[in-house]
């Protein structure tokens, strides 16, 4: 387990987890600023600014990521696939959303939603409710801020504001889920901070909260090994040091690296859901976003380093 978390924590946006979910942000900020931008999203730079200061401020800086790449290319080719990936990620799970809700869906529920502002920025069909889950402060802080700037959703927005380690089913069901109506459900950039008996229970509640015709997408997990992950802290903390960068906490100590995670495609298969699966490396190099080298540190790259993206429906 990770040492910075444990199993009743809390978090808002400038502490823990709740610090992922800001630079989450600034990389969707960063990449609506493009030329030709994956996805388009006015709403992030709204809350990163909100957020104060922090390391999300690099990811905005063009020129801080070409000064990195001068003193160390592999380290700054890993500074640009963060991006990249951010941007093929939330583009991926943009069109899950389209095709469901054209599939009919009108229910959607985003889980660890953080500063998705999905609810504020798709063209949602007529009728389309969507409920979001998170920790009440990182909630709390997304719609205040938005409001401030006179931002509206598109479309029905409702907050359920629980941790999904207790028992959010009830709290989704006492904010007007209707569990005999079919959902498009998303677990994106969540399962990396569930231990692996947390994530099976959080599948086993949305199939049990599950109709026919439901519809899930899931970000897996990328098992990187200890001495890799070691080998490119170390390089990160001494740009750190030669860039004056304040190191306020180490990503990687807040996910947990746990071996006997379930495999989610091959549990969902055996649990009523047909589901098939694309390696990140894959859609990023079908969009043209792959921009790592074979090798880094003098090894090919490990391909279960990187996560998949899981779609499946519900028979």
């Amino acid at each position: 387990m990770s040492s910075l978390r444990s199993h009743d924590d809390t978090w808002d946006i400038a502490t823990s987890v709740g610090m992922t979910a800001v630079m989450v942000a600034a990389a969707r900020a960063a990449e609506t600023d493009r030329d030709f931008p994956l996805i388009s999203d006015p709403h992030a730079k709204l809350l990163v600014a909100g957020a104060g200061t922090g390391a999300w401020e690099y990811m905005l800086d063009p020129a801080f990521v070409a000064r990195v790449s001068e003193e160390d290319p592999e380290v700054g080719a890993v500074f640009v696939h963060m991006a990249n990936y951010q941007a093929v990620r939330t583009h991926f799970f943009d069109g899950f959303f389209t095709t469901a809700t054209a599939a009919g869906i009108q229910q959607v529920v985003i889980l660890a939603s953080g500063l998705d502002s999905r609810a504020y920025r798709l063209d949602w069909p007529a009728g389309t409710v969507v409920y979001e889950i998170d920790q009440p402060k990182v909630l709390e802080y997304k719609s205040a801020t938005l409001a401030e700037h006179g931002v509206i959703p598109s479309t029905e927005r409702r907050q359920v504001a629980v941790d999904l380690r207790h028992d959010w089913p009830a709290a989704l069901l006492d904010a007007g889920f209707d569990p005999e109506k079919p959902t498009a459900w998303l677990a994106e950039g969540l399962l990396m901070y569930l231990p692996s008996e947390a994530q099976d229970l959080l599948f086993e509640r949305i199939t049990e909260l599950s109709a026919a015709s439901s519809r899930i997408a899931v970000e897996t997990v990328g098992v990187q090994a200890a001495d890799r992950r070691e080998r490119m802290r170390e390089r990160f903390a001494q740009l750190s040091e030669k860039f004056d960068i304040e190191q306020t906490i180490d990503i990687a100590e807040l996910m947990y690296n746990d071996a006997d995670r379930a495999d989610v495609t091959e549990w969902l298969n055996a649990h009523g859901w047909a589901a098939s699966a694309v390696t990140s490396q894959e859609e990023m190099t079908r969009l043209d976003r792959w921009v790592l080298p074979a090798e880094t540190d003098g090894q090919p790259i490990d391909e279960r380093a990187f996560s998949e993206f899981v779609t499946a429906q519900r028979g």
